[in-house]
């Protein structure tokens, strides 16, 4: 099983979206987070540790988590897929650049 996370700035759109897409995927389990104060789900320690796969939406998100997670990502790769917040929850074409910048990187 690969614990995959994924990140984007309130939790709102892109992570969410993200997290739904894959949510069934048999050998997945994934959740989203926000890096934002006002996230509907913060990003923590535990879940980055949870972890085998971190992707983020813009590399803001990634500067977040160094500054912030730093033991939590020692040995561990962030994927910065460069998604701007533009899209809203399920966007078709937001679901499509997902699936074009994720897939390659799951097992």
């Amino acid at each position: 099983m690969y614990n995959v996370l994924f990140i984007c700035s309130r939790n709102q759109w892109r992570s969410p979206t993200a997290e739904q897409i894959w949510r069934n995927t048999p050998g997945l389990q994934v959740r989203s987070a926000g890096t934002s104060a006002s996230a509907r789900r913060r990003v923590s320690a535990d879940d980055l540790r949870w972890a085998d796969l971190v992707f983020v939406m813009e590399h803001s998100h990634k500067a977040r988590l160094k500054a912030d997670f730093a033991a939590e990502l020692a040995g561990k790769t962030v994927h910065v897929l460069d998604i701007p917040d533009e899209y809203r929850y399920m966007d078709p074409e937001l679901v499509d650049i997902l699936h074009s910048a994720v897939t390659p990187w799951l097992p």
